[in-house]
């Protein structure tokens, strides 16, 4: 008999107390074997909120950022004996509805990593809330990433991504920024070392509540991922390996 995969959910929380319930009630039921929340060292009242609603939960003394709080959310999952982690913001921007989907091609042994895409048309990203800039940004980024990695992804931005065990204990994600490129950086590492990345469509909302960065950071954010382009051309040419794409038996 096949073992049954463990599926684990974890939610790299800050300020999230408002929008916990709803993207907790959005989750298909028994999609998930476990729920690991990694509160930032939020300003409300997370934390406290989703051990009342029986999540495993971690708190950070102070904030590591986002970056930061997903190498806790992957280090914690891998200890709980996930095979497979799902990663899902629990500002209920992102459709949790999708967990059982962008698991199961990971379960079936199609795909190692899954993202779910936001851009299925212009019009729908825009209509959901997406800032135009945003959009531009991500149109740009996109472009760039997929000339250069050699793939053909839709989007390379989303939060809303599943990992394959094998994959996590590969990638050195513990080397990356504590910042928002992190996201950029583990994909580029997925190519680098030949994993098979997939995705799939969802909606996403942008409201009040929703986090996201503004001008500024969007701004460090692309140029942050651009440097991590050419870090990637650099170690895939042979000239120079950042400790980003070496192995973790070799650091």
């Amino acid at each position: 008999m096949e073992k049954k995969q463990k599926v684990i959910i974890v939610m790299p929380a800050y300020n999230a107390e408002k929008t916990l319930v709803k993207t907790l009630a959005d989750i298909p039921t028994g999609s998930a074997d476990e729920i690991i929340l990694v509160d930032d060292a939020s300003s409300d009242h997370t934390a406290e909120l989703a051990k009342k609603l029986g999540l495993h939960v971690i708190v950070h003394k102070e904030n590591l950022g986002y970056g930061g709080n997903q190498k806790t959310c992957y280090k914690k999952a891998l200890e709980h004996g996930a095979d497979i982690v799902v990663m899902l913001h629990p500002d209920y921007q992102y459709d949790p509805r999708i967990v059982p989907y962008i698991s199961g091609l990971i379960k079936e042994n199609i795909c190692d990593i899954m993202l779910a895409n936001r851009i299925r048309t212009r019009g729908e990203a825009i209509a959901g809330g997406m800032p135009l800039y945003k959009y531009i940004f991500n149109r740009f980024l996109t472009f760039v990433e997929n000339i250069f990695l050699g793939l053909n992804l839709g989007e390379y931005h989303t939060g809303y991504r599943a990992f394959s065990k094998k994959a996590l204990e590969t990638i050195p994600y513990e080397n990356n920024s504590n910042d928002f490129v992190f996201d950029q950086e583990i994909l580029m590492q997925a190519a680098y070392f030949r994993f098979r990345i997939g995705e799939i469509p969802v909606p996403a909302k942008y409201f009040k509540d929703a986090s996201s960065i503004n001008l500024l950071r969007s701004t460090i954010y692309g140029i942050s991922t651009l440097i991590t382009v050419v870090k990637y051309v650099l170690a895939k040419t042979g000239i120079y390996r950042s400790s980003i794409f070496r192995t973790k038996t070799s650091r």
